[in-house]
């Protein structure tokens, strides 16, 4: 399945790039690393480390399609940013105006929550993911959920804080922005998300999974979870994404991730109104040193100077961080496991530092 690939991976071994990539297999126990990296003058460079099947022993497949889990919001953020450029939604108007009756529950007002703050996490709605996938995820691989029963789950919770009190990540808020597109729009999210981003920029390796679609189409590396950091690890590739919906179910290779977040911060994608509202950013607190976060955008210090403009994703099977420099290099790394699913409390946060060490690594290079 993985003949055609034209694209050839490093093969130097003192290529720092490389050494951060063997670093996470030898010492941080990942099965896979996969990096793509576009330098300023558009050159590609891909980099593999670890097997991309640990059953089979096959090798990485060179910038395989992976899971990339909450990028995502970047994607569903950009499509809710050009409706505003086209005058069909105002970023300040509350969700209320746009989803008329949906969004209720204890301390909870639609007419208090304005677009913005659903971009921005700061629309104080609590967070179904920590609610609905807890304990043995096996359980859950082939449920299918509807955007509505995620959003209820989280609604049931009551309000966590004020709208606009503070920042705190959320998945449900971008259930309600892509509930918000589909209303908008009069079309499913995926179609407009397809249509306004996918084939506007020419991403051959993205896509939105149909449905039920459990598998990952094209050439991928194996994905892999543990419900305990001392339970074994097992292949978590087929699983059903619709718990992430707008939030997080896209499907990419890393080059194509690359070609996304450049196109978008070359201005390919919106119009420079909402492109600098989008990098507006407040602080994050409880992520990564340093990181803020704009409308479906984080932001991460470099060692060189300068920031990275991303998001990042988790999603069982897959980890993926990276960014865009200022001057125009992108980067992107994925995992093959969620560190929090092989590293217990004392090696977990350096696990994930690590895998921004490369990022970091590849834009500083």
């Amino acid at each position: 399945e993985c003949a055609g690939s034209t694209a050839e991976a490093n093969t130097d071994p003192d290529d720092p790039v490389q050494q951060g990539a063997d670093h996470l297999v030898s010492d941080l126990k990942f099965p896979a690393v996969l990096v793509a990296v576009e330098d300023v003058d558009g050159a590609p460079r891909h980099y593999t480390a670890g097997l991309g099947d640990v059953e089979t022993q096959a090798e990485v497949p060179v910038d395989g399609l992976v899971r990339i889990g909450s990028n995502s919001k970047a994607f569903t953020a950009v499509v809710v940013l050009q409706l505003v450029g086209e005058g069909k939604v105002d970023l300040d108007a509350p969700i209320e105006a746009y989803l008329p009756g949906l969004v209720r529950g204890e301390g909870i007002d639609g007419n208090d929550i304005t677009v913005r703050q659903l971009l921005q996490h700061t629309s104080g709605l609590a967070d179904y993911d920590g609610l609905l996938l807890t304990g043995d995820f096996s359980s859950l691989r082939d449920t299918y959920f509807s955007p509505r029963e995620l959003l209820d789950a989280a609604l049931a919770e009551g309000s966590q804080f004020p709208p606009g009190d503070r920042w705190d990540y959320s998945n449900t808020n971008y259930i309600l922005a892509g509930l918000l597109i589909e209303k908008v729009t009069g079309r499913p999210l995926n179609e407009e998300i397809t249509r306004r981003i996918i084939d506007r920029i020419g991403l051959r390796n993205t896509y939105l999974p149909d449905v039920g679609e459990q598998g990952i189409r094209g050439c991928h590396p194996r994905g892999y979870h543990a419900d305990s950091t001392d339970g074994p690890m097992y292949d978590a590739t087929e699983l059903d994404p619709s718990f992430g919906w707008a939030a997080g179910q896209v499907i990419a290779t890393p080059s194509d991730l690359n070609r996304f977040f450049l196109a978008l911060f070359g201005g390919e994608l919106l119009e420079p109104a909402q492109l600098e509202e989008m990098r507006t950013t407040i602080e994050a607190p409880g992520m990564w040193p340093g990181a803020q976060y704009g409308l479906g955008l984080f932001t991460t210090p470099l060692s060189c100077g300068g920031i990275a403009w991303g998001h990042g994703g988790d999603i069982m099977g897959y980890h993926t961080r990276g960014g865009v420099s200022d001057d125009g290099r992108a980067v992107t790394v994925a995992v093959t496991v969620l560190p929090g699913a092989i590293h217990g409390e004392e090696t977990v946060e350096q696990a994930y530092m690590d895998v921004l060490d490369l990022v970091d690594a590849a834009l500083c290079d």
